[in-house]
Parts: C-alpha cells; structure tokens; sequence
C-alpha cells in the first residue's frame, strides 16, 4: 500500500471513530495555499478542525508531536481561512486523532488516540 492510499485508511479510520462518538463530517481534506485540514466535523456547537496521523507504533515518538509548531500554525491558517470562507458561527476546536496500526504486516488492528483541543 503506497503513503497516500495509508494516509487515506488513517483517516477512514479517524472519521469512523468520530462518527460513531456522534460527531458529524461537514469537509474532507480541506485545501489552502497554507496547507490542509484531513477532516472538518461538527458537534454541538463546535466545528471540529482535525489532523490525523497515522503511524504504526508509538514506540519511537507519539504520532502527536510529528504535529510540530510549523504544522500547528499552518492548521490555524487554514482553519481561520475556513472560518472566513464559510462564515461559520460555531466555536472552534483544533484536534488531533492518533492511528495506530501496521498495515504492511497485513494486520489492520488499529488503536486510535482522540486528543481533544491538542494545541
């Protein structure tokens, strides 16, 4: 499986879970010229901002801290400009999803890791 059919699994994986929690997909894989957002979801009256990393242990390091300052700021731009676009009144929330799998062993055993307001 090449990186960008993996990536696409992570955040399957990412927007089932948050489904299921009762959250609701409003954009995928929202694009600037500052980068982009994986999954803009809704619940209550917040408008989720997600990033999800996919790795496939968290032995070295925590998929967290690959969301390093540079990353960070970029998902705030982008998410402002997502505001600004849409005019969107709901509070806004910056999260990042943890998947953790080992797709190239053939084991799609996944443990996934919801860290709420990340940054």
């Amino acid at each position: 499986m090449d990186t960008k059919s993996k990536g696409r699994w992570g955040e399957d994986a990412a927007l089932d879970h948050l489904e299921n929690a009762g959250y609701e997909l409003i954009e995928r894989n929202f694009h600037t010229r500052y980068g982009e957002i994986d999954l803009i979801m809704k619940i209550g009256t917040l408008v989720v901002f997600v990033e999800v990393k996919l790795r496939r242990h968290g032995n070295f390091a925590s998929a967290l801290e690959y969301v390093n300052r540079s990353k960070q700021m970029k998902l705030r731009k982008t998410a402002e400009l997502w505001l600004q676009k849409t005019r969107c009144a709901l509070q806004p929330r910056l999260d990042v999803i943890e998947v953790y799998t080992d797709l190239d062993s053939g084991n799609e055993e996944i443990r996934i890791n919801h860290l709420e307001n990340a940054f």
